[in-house]
């Protein structure tokens, strides 16, 4: 297969959107004002008319393959199967980024359907670190690696999460998905401090940022969770945090996510200008500094 113009480009330091199947067509056609786009690796897999349009907006949009189902968490090893099919994909479309979730998605074989959470301790390290190094030996590049949303914390975990996913990175040489919505979601749900997260993490490593909306869910002893659904416009607090990232880490790739309640497309590229106008403001703020 030939190389196309834009395929194995770069990604700008700019915003991008998560593009979902509904999409396709309004992206071929309208070709929305923005910098690139995501899409989750598994959907494309299977061949046939999806794969078809992914490499079709390929040649207008760099492309980042951001995957669900790796389990870089399970102890009994990756699915070589499943790791195959993704150097297969990475192989056809080329794309500028290639990201995974800090999680465990499988047990013997059954696939979980949910990013379950890791305690955070030294052998789960090593069981992340082996199976990240196997990842990125197989695809012959790095990985970005992102951060989970919790409302949960095992009671024998033993490393802060941003310790634990600096260490990773340390050891591995993978780069860091800094997911800013789940950052807030899993402080307020934990009872960290979302800021001293941000600042742990170490700023070369981070190579792109996550925005997305999510919901409060009342429990009936009057506590309340909140859940990353994907499902709603970025919160002004989480727009917030997002300004204080940028402030850390520079200007980086930033992705609006919306994968529930998915709205016209027009709303994505609206989120999408409003972080790019955040992103502008950190670059004037730089050059005034």
């Amino acid at each position: 297969m030939g190389r196309s113009a834009r395929s194995g480009c770069s990604i700008p330091a700019a915003a991008g959107i998560g593009l979902r199947f509904p999409h396709h067509h309004a992206v071929r056609e309208e070709r929305p004002r923005v910098a690139w786009l995501e899409v989750h690796s598994e959907n494309y897999m299977g061949g046939g008319a999806p794969i078809a349009h992914l490499e079709a907006i390929r040649r207008d949009y760099p492309i980042a393959l951001h995957g669900v189902a790796l389990s870089l968490g399970s102890g009994e090893g990756l699915d070589a199967q499943h790791l195959a099919r993704l150097v297969r994909l990475v192989e056809r479309i080329e794309p500028a980024l290639v990201s995974e979730h800090l999680a465990w998605t499988t047990s013997e074989g059954r696939y979980l359907g949910d990013l379950l959470p890791l305690p955070l301790d030294e052998e789960s390290l090593d069981v992340v670190c082996r199976n990240v190094a196997t990842v990125q030996e197989a695809l012959g590049r790095e990985i970005l690696l992102e951060n989970p949303s919790s409302c949960l914390r095992y009671r024998h975990s033993t490393i802060p999460e941003w310790d634990f996913i600096a260490a990773v990175a340390r050891h591995t040489g993978c780069r860091i998905l800094c997911d800013v919505n789940n950052v807030f979601v899993s402080a307020r749900n934990l009872g960290f401090d979302a800021q001293r997260y941000l600042q742990a993490l170490p700023s070369e490593c981070v190579a792109e940022i996550h925005l997305a909306g999510h919901q409060v869910r009342r429990l009936p002893d009057r506590r309340s969770i909140r859940i990353d659904d994907h499902g709603s416009r970025v919160s002004d607090e989480v727009w917030s945090l997002y300004a204080e990232a940028l402030k850390l880490f520079g200007p980086r790739p930033t992705l609006i996510e919306w994968d529930t309640d998915l709205p016209p497309l027009g709303v994505l590229v609206e989120e999408a200008a409003k972080a790019n106008a955040i992103l502008l403001s950190c670059r004037g703020n730089a050059l005034i500094a």
